[in-house]
This record gives C-alpha cells, structure tokens and sequence, in this order.
C-alpha cells in the first residue's frame, strides 16, 4: 500500500489560534495527522510519497470558482480590510435563503460558511490545496495500480459542499478525487460525523453511490442531513445511502450495518471505492459517540478489503490523539 503524505497540513496550525485575543481551542490540530503518520511508519505499512500537483482543474471539476477564490484571498483580503492580520471566522453564517448573494466585506465570511468552528489562518489555502493533491495523487496510484492507496489528508474534507466550509472542512477531498476519476465509483463513508457535503456533491449523479454510516442527525453535528430517507433525486435517486446509528453503538452493531453497506456497494458493481476514514468512532474520541475498539477497527477494515475493489482510503476525522495511531494502524494494516 502506498502512502500519500504532505507536511503542508502543518500550515494550518490550528493549535496556535486566537479568537477575540483568547486561545481558540479544537480538536483538529496538525498532531492529528503527524500521530497517524508516525504509527504507519512505525509498522512498515507501505512507502510514504509527497502528493503531485494536479493544479486547480480537478478541485474546480467540484468546487465552485468564486468560493475556490474566496478560500485563496479572504485572509489578505480580511487583513488589507481591517488593518489587522488575524484569523478568519464566520462569526454570521448566512442560511441559503438571502435575499443578497453578491456580498463583499464581513458577509463575504459567512456567505460561503455553514458554521463557525473552521477558522481560515494565513495558509490554510495552501494546507487545503495539498490535502486535496494526496487524494488526487492516491486516485493516480488506484488507478494505475488497481491496488490500495492511502491519502493522509489534512485538512479533513466531508463537510465541504460545492460552494460551502465548515466542520473542518475545505475542500472536499474525496469527491475530488472520486470526480477525477471519471468512472463508476463508490464512496464509503465511516467517519462519526456524516459528510453532509459529499452527499450533496452527488446527490443526482447515478455514478457515484454514497454510502454513510454515522450518528442519528437528531443527536450529532450536522444536524440537518443524514436521514436514512436521503436517498439522492433525479437521476441520482437510489445511490444515496445513509445508515445513521445511536450514541454507544459497538462493535456488533457498527460491524452489522457495514455489512449493509457493503452489500450495497456490491450490488452497485463499482469500478473504484473511496474510504472516508473517520477515526472519530473510536470508544472515548472526544468528540465522537460510538464505542468502536481497536479490534473493532481491524475487522471494519478487514470486511472493507474483502470487496477487492481497487481502493483510495482518504482521511477524515479522529481526534482521540492517545489511541489515533493504534487505531488508523489496526484499520490499515490488513490493505498493506
């Protein structure tokens, strides 16, 4: 298995952030991806490669121009503004009924964000740009290969809508990925969180089945997508599928309804499979709910590689710093 890395994720340092001149405090800091890393070396899973630049065609094959633009410029932009260099947020959000669309200044923020907890710092562009060039350089090695890549993505991206941040999330790094290679693809998702914006990036596209196993929406962030009557529309109707789960599911139960999606993505008969890698299921993550164990891991990838589907595994959440390395490392090793 072969391994796509970017030391550019450390650009975005989020764990030296201030907001309002306090300490910004989140749980996805650059540790994340560096913990993951160390763990892979450490049991020789694969050779580790630096991304290769597919400049900005593949991103915009997903994203819209104008946000593409707005993540590139609004920290200079908010600076030569204000008079002040600091951190982007979006203190305002704005819901998508506006009456304004075209927007300058403090609402340009929150016009292209759904929350408040991603903060654009002066390089974040740049951290988002290479995270996305890992799963466009894995889709490569798939491809070519027709074995298991891993992009060791940082940022996260299964938030990020078409024209929309948040939960993290910037760019969304498997749908790039899935877009780029133009074929009949499966996107599995298993991080906690349901990635509300890789659903709606697909929902009428009948050639990318999403499948999702997450939290019950009622109960966890987002909130407001994720139902199992989210089926997709148009000519995507039937290739959405979610499976939301309660708080404390284990092992069994979360092992139960994979096996449901996974006879989905059989039944789908996909040229490629994308692994949205949610850590965050782990027993105690901090802001996760399951109780999935690291045996729970090993099998959750075990039953995955047993599709033989030449395979992208993009990285998502996990934030359980002390057992993240344990855990990416139990999930992987069996598609080494």
């Amino acid at each position: 298995m072969q391994i796509v890395y970017s030391a550019e994720h450390r650009l975005h340092s989020t764990d030296r952030v201030e907001r309002a001149d306090q300490p910004f405090t989140t749980e996805e800091v650059p540790a994340r991806a560096e913990i993951i890393l160390s763990a892979v070396q450490a049991v020789q899973l694969g050779a580790v490669g630096d991304p290769i630049d597919h400049g900005l065609d593949p991103i915009l094959a997903v994203h819209d121009a104008d946000f593409v633009e707005f993540l590139r410029t609004v920290y200079v932009d908010q600076s030569a503004r204000t008079g002040r260099a600091a951190t982007v947020f979006a203190d305002y959000p704005a819901p998508r009924r506006i009456q304004r669309a075209r927007v300058a200044g403090a609402a340009r923020v929150g016009f292209y964000a759904f929350g408040g907890d991603s903060p654009i710092l002066e390089s974040t562009w740049l951290a988002a740009y290479w995270s996305a060039q890992c799963a466009l350089t894995g889709a490569d090695i798939v491809r070519e290969s027709g074995e298991t890549a891993y992009a060791l993505c940082r940022p996260p991206g299964h938030h990020a809508d078409v024209d929309l941040y948040g939960g993290f999330c910037y760019l969304n790094n498997a749908a790039i990925a899935a877009r780029y290679l133009r074929a009949r693809t499966a996107i599995l998702d298993v991080d906690y969180h349901h990635g509300n914006g890789t659903q709606a990036i697909f929902y009428a596209d009948p050639t990318v089945l999403y499948c999702s196993i997450h939290a019950r929406p009622d109960e966890e962030y987002p909130y407001y997508w994720g139902e199992s009557d989210e089926r997709g529309e148009g000519a995507g109707l039937g290739f959405n599928c979610n499976w939301p789960l309660p708080q404390g599911a284990d092992d069994a139960l979360y092992l139960r309804t994979l096996d449901a999606a996974l006879a989905a993505i059989r039944d789908f008969e996909p040229r490629y499979l994308i692994v949205s890698a949610g850590f965050d299921i782990a027993a105690g993550d901090p802001i996760g709910g399951f109780s999935v164990t690291v045996d729970g891991f090993r099998a959750i990838g075990e039953r995955i590689a047993g599709l033989r589907i030449p395979t992208l595994i993009v990285q998502e959440g996990g934030y359980l710093l002390e057992k993240l390395g344990e855990n990416a490392a139990a999930f992987l090793r069996v598609f080494a």
